[in-house]
């Protein structure tokens, strides 16, 4: 991400540094509407409050900066400019990323995953292969909410049906969802930790493998456990799945090509756009050879010629979909909002990078850093106090997207200060931001995955093992000090203090 030179009238070079307990007003205005806004809207709140928000909020730290400080409002639209100039690309993959979920549904890829997936459904392995079938679901469709309302809902039913606690089942459909939302190149919570911190995608997700993997398998194992030691019966619902999604869809392996081209394209470690773009052709393809059918039903015609696939194979990437099962479940699964769906959250970061533009051209996102840069001195403070914030901010500000873009900038220059890799920040971010939203009761995430499972918050909690384990794990991984490199110089030195007790930099 770009960084942004400030100007001669900056608060930071004339030697104003905000003090703390301003630049801490901005957030305390953020975090109270933000609750206001959570109880009124509950999960809704993405389609537009939550923006509103983060705008009032921008507004009251342009009213301090220039009512208190004198900084021109120049300094800040250069910086407004500049944050939303950095995030252009992340926009890109955004909409590329509706086309995705849109074309690989319609062609069958995802349907075909998700069939073979149900198929090894056993009683005693079912806690395990809950996991495992959502989180290979919330890996290709890049949502972890969407796999919980859908596949979760059916697994959740599958579960008790089969005797299986509540607390059990909805633990392991969420510890698969977000393992597979937290690496996939869809998710848009994975887009935004990279891109807020400035590290190229394929980077931080291979660098997420190292705490996120480990935090997995160690999820896997109490889950499969717990399966052989608690009491179930049997169940068929999945077979009956399996059957209805054969019926709509064309089963084939050969549909598993898109997303193995799509690998070896990541594997080749092209540009994110251009391996997405490619992405959507493969499906696109796919979706005339296989899923003739469909694409006549989304073009609302009844034969199937050149403009009217044209027109199918178009909708399905930019617009909604939904296609008929006899399932409402099922038909909640295969519905897709492709590109279109994918405004409100680019809504959402371009109001984010308003609000990060100001208090970073104010200098009040400094004067808060300057505390923690009297705290940390290595790295694993560093990681630590990044878990904690991102955590914090959750409990604050109720969201998680929220909560990601505020852990990432605030300390996008600690971590420059003391000499640390950007992807180890955007990592630290994942490993507590992301994961543990949907912990918390209040949280969007909470309230969402709660009513959508029918299980309280607290009774999930303690069996969303990878949820738990992810933050822990970032602070293992930091403290043996694992794959963390240091530019050539080593650390860097600490910043000096000028003699108003402001930092000289």
């Amino acid at each position: 991400m770009t960084r942004m030179t400030t100007t001669k009238h900056s608060p930071q070079q004339e030697g104003r540094m905000p003090s703390p307990w301003i630049a801490v007003v901005p957030l305390a205005v953020l975090t109270l509407l933000l609750y206001v806004v959570i109880r009124a809207f509950g999960g809704d709140s993405i389609n537009g409050g939550s923006q509103i928000a983060l705008l009032s909020a921008t507004s009251v730290c342009v009213m301090l900066a220039i009512g208190i400080y004198g900084v021109r409002w120049a300094v800040l639209e250069e910086a407004i400019i500049d944050n939303i100039r950095a995030s252009a690309s992340a926009i890109i993959i955004l909409l590329l990323i509706g086309a995705i979920a849109g074309s690989w549904m319609v062609s069958g890829v995802v349907p075909t995953m998700i069939y073979y997936g149900l198929k090894i459904l056993h009683p005693s392995f079912f806690l395990v292969a809950s996991c495992a079938i959502c989180a290979v679901v919330s890996l290709t469709t890049g949502s972890s909410w969407t796999t919980i309302a859908t596949i979760g809902v059916a697994l959740m039913g599958i579960g008790r049906a089969m005797g299986f606690p509540d607390g059990w089942v909805a633990g392991a459909i969420i510890s698969g969802a977000y393992f597979g939302d937290k690496l996939s190149l869809l998710s848009d919570t994975t887009v935004l930790a990279s891109s807020t911190v400035g590290v190229p995608l394929f980077t931080h997700i291979r660098y997420m493998l190292y705490t996120t993997v480990p935090s997995m398998v160690l999820a896997l194992g109490v889950f499969t456990t717990a399966g052989f030691c608690l009491d179930h019966g049997v169940g068929a619902e999945a077979e009956v799945y399996a059957a209805t999604l054969a019926s709509i869809f064309h089963i084939s392996p050969w549909l598993l090509l898109v997303p193995l081209a799509t690998g070896v394209l990541i594997a080749r470690k092209l540009p994110a756009i251009v391996t997405l773009f490619c992405a959507v052709v493969f499906a696109c393809v796919a979706m005339l050879a296989a899923q003739p059918e469909l694409v006549a039903q989304v073009a609302g015609v009844e034969g199937l010629d050149f403009m009217s696939g044209f027109k199918g194979v178009l909708m399905s990437c930019f617009g909604p979909t939904a296609l008929t099962t006899g399932s409402p479940e099922l038909d909640a699964l295969v519905a897709t909002r492709g590109m279109g769906g994918m405004l409100n959250t680019v809504w959402l970061i371009i109001c984010a990078m308003c609000f990060g533009g100001v208090m970073t051209g104010s200098g009040m996102l400094r004067s808060l850093t300057t505390i923690f840069l009297r705290v940390v001195r290595r790295t694993f403070s560093a990681v630590a106090s990044t878990v904690g914030a991102g955590i914090f901010f959750n409990l604050c500000t109720a969201d998680q997207y929220i909560s990601i873009i505020l852990s990432g900038r605030l300390f996008r220059d600690l971590y420059a200060e003391r000499g640390l890799e950007e992807r180890l920040l955007s990592r630290s971010v994942e490993d507590s931001a992301t994961v543990c939203s949907v912990l918390i009761p209040w949280n969007s995430c909470g309230m969402t995955q709660a009513t959508v499972l029918g299980v309280s918050t607290f009774v999930y909690f303690p069996y969303c093992i990878f949820n738990i384990v992810s933050p822990l794990m970032s602070l293992l991984v930091a403290a043996v000090g694992w794959k963390i490199a240091r530019p050539a110089g080593g650390e860097k030195r600490q910043p000096e203090l000028a003699p108003d007790g402001k930092t000289d930099m």
